[in-house]
């Protein structure tokens, strides 16, 4: 895991890059059906959390609940949901969805329920100009 990060090609594509924490990028997946961020440790090769250092373990825990805070106080969900799945793309990567008794998929999970719902340009500027003041807190 000594190599170069490189973000997978479909994270790339599906999400946006918001903050790089100490460990991880924090990205926005682009579909506004649901607040739904990622976090990407930054360590070539690691495809599972024990993958990583137990340093480093600890680290990604953090920056989780860190996420999971600031979506709690600026969504206030019904529900946080937050998994590891890597399935479909074997990089390292948390997703942690805002939940609502409303929401599209609700109470099942988001994955092919629904096709992604694109932001606006102007909607992502704007989204993301928030996060970038969000992810500097308790910095």
């Amino acid at each position: 895991m000594n190599q170069l990060f490189e973000l997978h090609p479909q994270l790339a594509k599906d999400s946006v890059w918001l903050a790089d924490w100490p460990l991880c990028q924090l990205r926005l997946i682009k579909d506004k059906n649901y607040p739904w961020f990622l976090l990407v440790p930054r360590r070539s090769g690691a495809r599972d959390i024990i993958d990583l250092s137990a340093e480093d373990q600890l680290m990604l825990w953090q920056e989780s609940s860190r996420l999971s805070l600031l979506l709690r106080d600026e969504y206030h969900p019904d529900k946080l949901n937050v998994a590891a799945l890597g399935n479909m793309v074997p990089q390292l990567h948390l997703h942690h969805i805002a939940r609502f008794s409303a929401d599209l998929a609700w109470p099942a999970p988001v994955w092919g329920k629904h096709a992604p719902m694109p932001y606006q340009d102007a909607e992502l500027v704007t989204l993301c100009q928030r996060w970038a003041v969000l992810a500097q807190q308790g910095n």
